[in-house]
């Protein structure tokens, strides 16, 4: 009889399609583990925890039922058995079962990766990696498709993947459905006074006993869990439920009013599916197929920009993020393009500030775990990029704050997209604007104790001010850009007198940034 096999399942890696779980084998055991490693790399939201935790319970219990093996180690166990890491606990179990053999599925964050790397060092069997089966793109295909380029634009890689896997495709499998790709110029509605949200569905759970654990060994989290309950999906029953209620409910007006924020109702008309795909309990393509075929069955209801800019979003952007991720690491957590040196406000872990959108957007993050991706771009991101923060202080506050924050899709949004710190790899121009456009897109600034109108005097809003301060200090980097260019030539028309007081109200605010 063979030696046995040990099989690892990372917490995002509860995919119950994979093809290693398509038949029974004794002789493999598949091994899930909570670690500490894992739960203090970064100080997570406590309900992300949670959630990973919970999900990964889960899975080893479905697993079970379907007749596998699994050694499944909870972090009071780990803790006892002194075995702090993903490795330390698969080399423990390789030993106890005389294993020959030591599998584990391609890790989507570098660190996991080298972690695996090295498992041969301190392993004398055979050590095979295979591929998660999730994505629809490989880890390389956006380094070869931008090869000797100094920017990838994502639209190219969109267009290239509607056709390689023929979502929304004519017949002859070149051209786009009704002859255009992209419907993003009808996607930025601002929302009408009278709309209404739909209820999402929720799945609470009462996770006091996961919570307790973490106090128990000292897990240091951000944010706040009500009651212990959670109310994400955590098995892929609930995740296809939650999908199911996206595409009828809320994606008939999603492409419109994906970009606007409101401090009525936190989801809008998003799917907050994120999570669910991130730690694989359903696959990106399951979701698109979803998406599209109620658009098809419903066509008079859907418009295809409502569809299109949600095709958009899984197929182009979060493929992309991956694949720029793994052409750019490690050396892309190292970029600061823009030389940024400031702290995070400290009310980015309160959200106690007078400013209504950070204020709305931080205690929302911090309530629900969860954002939508104009509130994290143009508000969060938006603000601390003009103040000038650090991006190692942005990344280590995106990668905790959100449950769906994994690094290989929370570093190429934040520190390229957001923060700009790549040198402009992933966009063409920073994603900085002022007041007005926080006032176009939300209503976060009416009764705000700041005036969105004003740029100078103690109520002004700190947008005002910070973005020209940022377009000023950084006009070497962005005066040549075409995109910039009204703007420097807004701020140009401007007299010395004004722009004195506006840089000068822009240091105050730097200097007081904790107060405002």
């Amino acid at each position: 009889m063979p030696s046995p096999t040990l099989s690892l399942i990372l917490g995002d890696q509860l995919n119950s399609n994979h093809p290693w779980f398509n038949s029974t084998d004794k002789n493999t055991t598949y091994a899930i583990y909570e670690t500490w490693s894992e739960a203090t790399y970064t100080r997570h939201h406590i309900q992300k925890v949670c959630a990973f935790f919970l999900a990964m319970r889960t899975f080893a219990d479905e697993l079970r039922a379907a007749g596998h093996n699994v050694i499944y180690r909870t972090l009071d166990e780990s803790r006892e058995l002194q075995l702090e890491s993903i490795a330390d606990n698969l080399l423990y179990d390789a030993n106890e079962l005389s294993a020959g053999t030591i599998r584990y599925q391609l890790p989507d964050e570098y660190r996991l990766d080298e972690e695996l790397k090295s498992l041969s060092e301190n392993f004398e069997g055979v050590i095979e990696a295979t591929d998660t089966h999730h994505f629809l793109s490989g880890r390389n295909d956006v380094a070869d498709l931008f090869a000797g380029k100094k920017t990838y634009l994502m639209e190219t890689f969109y267009r290239s993947m509607r056709k390689r896997h023929n979502v929304m495709m004519e017949a002859n499998g070149e051209d786009p459905l009704t002859g255009q790709w992209n419907y993003d110029h009808d996607n930025r509605g601002s929302l009408p006074k009278s709309i209404t949200f739909p209820e999402a569905s929720t799945f609470p759970k009462d996770v006091s006993s996961i919570v307790k654990m973490l106090e128990r060994n000292g897990i240091n989290t951000m944010g706040r869990i009500k009651k212990n309950v959670l109310s994400y999906p955590t098995s892929r029953s609930e995740c296809l439920e939650a999908l199911t209620d996206f595409v009828q409910n809320r994606l008939p007006l999603f492409g419109t009013y994906q970009d606007a924020m409101t401090v009525r109702h936190p989801l809008l008309y998003h799917a907050n599916l994120s999570f669910a795909m991130n730690v694989k309990m359903i696959s990106p393509r399951e979701v698109i197929d979803a998406a599209v075929s109620e658009w098809q069955r419903r066509p008079e209801e859907i418009e295809i920009n409502q569809v299109e800019g949600f095709v958009r979003q899984i197929l182009g952007w979060r493929e992309y993020m991956r694949g720029v991720y793994w052409a750019k690491m490690p050396q892309f957590a190292l970029t600061n393009d823009l030389d940024h040196q400031a702290e995070l406000p400290s009310w980015y872990w309160t959200g106690d500030t007078k400013m209504n959108c950070l204020g709305h957007a931080v205690n929302q993050s911090l309530d629900l775990a969860y954002a939508h991706h104009i509130q994290r771009l143009m508000v969060t991101g938006n603000f601390a990029l003009i103040l000038g923060v650090h991006p190692d202080e942005v990344d280590a506050w995106y990668l905790g704050v959100y449950i769906d924050a994994i690094e290989w899709v929370e570093i190429t949004n934040t520190r390229g997209m957001s923060q700009r710190a790549d040198g402009g790899l992933v966009a063409t121009k920073p994603y900085c604007s002022s007041a007005n456009y926080v006032n176009k897109m939300s209503d976060y600034c009416k009764g705000c104790h700041y005036k969105y109108k004003e740029k100078t005097g103690d109520k002004a809003c700190p947008f005002n001010s910070l973005y020209w301060d940022f377009l000023d200090r950084h006009r070497d980097k962005f005066a040549n850009n075409f995109r910039m260019a009204f703007m420097y030539k807004t701020w140009d028309k401007k007299s010395g007198e004004d722009k004195a007081a506006i840089l000068e109200r822009a240091a105050w605010v730097k200097a007081h940034a904790d107060e405002l």
